[in-house]
């Protein structure tokens, strides 16, 4: 592992003079499967990291999931509420179904809004010479999975509809525009995640840890790391990786 103070000294920005004014400070994205560790391990990190230069994590996934689940356990009601959003949501995934109704659409683009924002503010903490790194990362090259635009792989039903994934399309391709110094990619197979995640649905698992290899993020450069490894040996990993970028040290 590369560090530069061992944390003795705290980190003093450099000072802002011209030339530096366009600069970012650091970005590192954490990818994966759900299962493979990328909460935990971006914000033990970030928390670590922050003890040498200032370090912050951001969440950039959608949080559907999460809510979804949420929803599941209201009394009489939220098993068969979340049944029924859980179909929506997977029609709108399907590539070739419909997607069904002006109402979900405006549903999945709100979320879509929210990571945007989530996205902004991102960038605007790098410009104050923040390093981050990111639970999860936006990209455009496999629609609504890992990530991706959640309107584009459905049909829309309706000009409104359409106009909304064509919207939320183009806030996916101006964030894409912004490559991570560097990708970690956590890999981790389905049962593996089950057994993590006992209440995440198997067969979503299985698309996205066969989808997540496919992805390359513009040419960022990417590493893969066997997610499957005991906890503290993977963030001893990722930590390894992330030092070097994130102290200015590779």
């Amino acid at each position: 592992m590369s560090q530069t103070n061992n944390g003795s000294q705290p980190y003093t920005a450099p000072r802002p003079v011209r030339a530096q004014k366009a600069s970012l400070a650091p970005l590192v994205a954490l990818i994966g499967c759900d299962g493979a560790g990328k909460t935990a391990i971006s914000s033990e990190i970030s928390a670590q990291l922050n003890q040498i230069r200032p370090t912050r994590t951001f969440y950039l996934g959608l949080g559907s999931g999460d809510l979804g689940r949420r929803i599941g356990t209201i009394p009489l009601i939220g098993p068969a509420l979340e049944k029924l959003l859980t179909g929506k949501a997977r029609k709108t995934r399907s590539k070739g179904e419909k997607i069904p109704g002006l109402v979900t659409a405006l549903v999945v683009y709100g979320f879509s809004l929210l990571r945007y924002r989530r996205f902004l503010k991102m960038q605007n903490t790098r410009k104050h010479g923040i390093a981050v790194i990111t639970d999860r990362y936006p990209q455009t090259e496999i629609p609504a999975f890992h990530d991706g635009p959640g309107l584009s792989a459905g049909r829309p039903g309706n000009r409104l509809v359409a106009a909304l994934a064509r919207s939320e399309l183009r806030l996916y391709q101006k964030m894409t525009t912004i490559k991570p110094n560097l990708v970690i990619r956590l890999d981790v197979d389905p049962q593996t995640a089950l057994n993590r995640k006992p209440d995440h649905d198997l067969a979503t698992l299985i698309a996205k840890a066969a989808t997540t290899q496919k992805l390359t993020f513009g040419g960022a450069p990417i590493v893969t790391i066997d997610a499957r490894s005991p906890y503290e040996q993977v963030k001893k990993e990722v930590m390894r990786l992330c030092c070097p970028v994130i102290l200015g040290t590779s």
